[in-house]
C-alpha cells in the first residue's frame, strides 16, 4: 500500500476530486493549509504591501493499493497542473499496514 499526500492549489481541488473520482480513486482526506513557499516579491494595493511567501494550499492525504499508485500520481499532476509557480506537491510513502476499526479487517482488504 502507498500514501500519496498531495499540496495543491485551492482553486484546482475541485478538479482534482472529479478526476480522482473518475479513476475509481473515492476515498481520501483533504485539510486547507498554509504554507510558506520561497520568497517572492510581495505585491501593493494601494500603498499597502502584502506578503506572497504565505501560500493558501489544500493537502490531500490518500492510501491507494500498489497498482493505482501510479494512476493517482498521474491523475494529480494531470489536473493540478497550471504551469506557473506554486502548482504544489506530491510525496509518496509506504504504509506497513492497515486496519478497519469496525470489523478488525487487516491489509489492504480495508481499503475496499
Amino acid at each position: 500500500m502507498k500514501k500519496i499526500e498531495a499540496i495543491i492549489r485551492r482553486s484546482k481541488y475541485h478538479i482534482v476530486k472529479e478526476a480522482l473520482h473518475a479513476k475509481g480513486i473515492m476515498f481520501f482526506s483533504y485539510w486547507d493549509v498554509t504554507g510558506v513557499g520561497h520568497e517572492q516579491k510581495g505585491s501593493v494595493y494601494r500603498g499597502i504591501s502584502y506578503s506572497t511567501s504565505d501560500i493558501q494550499r489544500r493537502f490531500l492525504s490518500i492510501v491507494v493499493n500498489d497498482d493505482f499508485e501510479e494512476v493517482t500520481i498521474s491523475t494529480i499532476l494531470e489536473a493540478a497542473k497550471t504551469g506557473e509557480v506554486g502548482d504544489g506537491k506530491i510525496f509518496v510513502s509506504d504504509i506497513n499496514d492497515a486496519y478497519r476499526i469496525r470489523t478488525g479487517e487487516k491489509g489492504e482488504e480495508t481499503l475496499k
